[in-house]
């Protein structure tokens, strides 16, 4: 049986795709206690930017401030390696809470969805 999470992953990333072609996709991935993001060049096969709330230099914070703190982190990143437009892929999760603040925070340092 297929369950509720993996049905709307697919459905996420098939519309994504047909829309969004040529441009990277900023996917993020959220654990009970950390987040993750990465910018992919799906053309190319390759991660051209990541960061995460599990990096040396970021200071343990709530979970929102984290969400903020990596969304800051992946806009600056990418935007240093020629990146400025992408999609936002939220995968399986809904755009809420730490999704949603991690989105926003990216908007905010420099990236277009």
């Amino acid at each position: 049986m297929i369950s509720k999470d993996s049905k709307r992953q697919k459905r996420v990333r098939s519309k994504a795709k047909k829309v969004n072609r040529g441009r990277p996709r900023l996917t993020v991935f959220r654990s009970a206690k950390n987040i993750y993001a990465q910018v992919i060049d799906d053309n190319k096969r390759a991660t051209l930017a990541s960061a995460s709330s599990v990096e040396k230099n970021i200071e343990k914070k709530n979970k929102k401030e984290l969400s903020e703190l990596v969304g800051n982190l992946i806009a600056e990143r990418s935007i240093k390696k020629g990146c400025k437009e992408v999609y936002f892929d939220r995968g399986k999760y809904k755009y809420h809470g730490r999704v949603k603040q991690l989105a926003e925070s990216a908007k905010k340092g420099g990236l277009k969805f």
